[in-house]
């Protein structure tokens, strides 16, 4: 509540009236220094039960705006997404957009950093944790990049577009911010298994992880075009990966029992 001087109320005009007066500003004293000591009391009296903080509505504006942008850069390109195209596929004016954005390169760098990193991170685990085992690696490789294409449907369209193709500028960030650590480690486990024996010493390391891409990746990106197609509009991710890890780890010769 606001002090209010004497004199400054139009029924501030007696002793009577002064005496409420003072009662009135001794009230008011007294509800700043509850607000001072109690400071989430005081807001939640304000704020309607069930209506989420500034805070809250600011997070699912900022991740719906990241979202937008993912699915626009997989469906026409980083190049050709501009801020306000963003804007509108999220519903938003281009304000909001400049408000926790003030450039595409800010929000790029924000997507792989929130976005592409843990992805990146979570692919790498297989080899991780199999050191000893090329095939449980590669295979759990293949169906890690399934079960990512699964729950991030924009990831397979925006994969191809802007990673593995000639001049994708969401490659040259992620080589900028992250360096090559990842295929280094990729490549020395694989050399390493050839020597020991333990993986075919015919491949060629640097193509492993590009020929795991295209017979997972690939598929996955063209299966949005397989609805009519009425031989492969009911396959799906798992049949994707179990095609791939067939091809890879066992070639296309038959299998001959016992």
């Amino acid at each position: 509540m606001t002090h209010i001087p004497r004199g400054d109320s139009p029924m501030d005009d007696g002793p009577h009236d002064a005496a409420a007066s003072r009662r009135l500003n001794d009230a008011a004293g007294g509800e700043a220094r509850a607000s001072a000591d109690h400071p989430t009391a005081a807001t939640a009296s304000v704020r309607r039960p069930g209506r989420p903080s500034g805070a809250v509505r600011g997070a699912g504006q900022r991740a719906r705006l990241l979202d937008a942008a993912l699915a626009l850069f997989a469906r026409q390109g980083i190049v050709d997404t501009t801020l306000g195209a963003i804007a509108r596929e999220a519903g938003f004016t281009p304000a909001m957009v400049h408000y926790y954005f003030k450039t595409r390169g800010q929000l790029l760098d924000v997507l792989i950093d929130e976005r592409f990193a843990p992805l990146r991170a979570a692919l790498g685990t297989p080899f991780q944790q199999n050191p000893d085992d090329p095939v449980a690696a590669i295979t759990q490789l293949a169906r890690r990049l399934v079960d990512v294409a699964a729950e991030h449907p924009w990831f397979p369209s925006l994969w191809i577009r802007e990673v593995i193709s000639d001049g994708g500028l969401l490659r040259q960030r992620m080589h900028e911010r992250f360096g090559d650590t990842y295929q280094k480690a990729s490549l020395a486990a694989i050399s390493r298994w050839q020597q020991e024996g333990r993986l075919n010493a015919g491949l060629e390391p640097s193509l492993v992880f590009i020929t795991l891409l295209g017979l997972t990746i690939l598929p996955l990106a063209s299966s949005q075009l397989w609805h009519t197609d009425p031989v492969r509009k009911n396959i799906g991710g798992e049949d994707i990966a179990r095609h791939a890890i067939a091809l890879l780890v066992q070639g296309i010769g038959p299998i001959h029992a016992g």
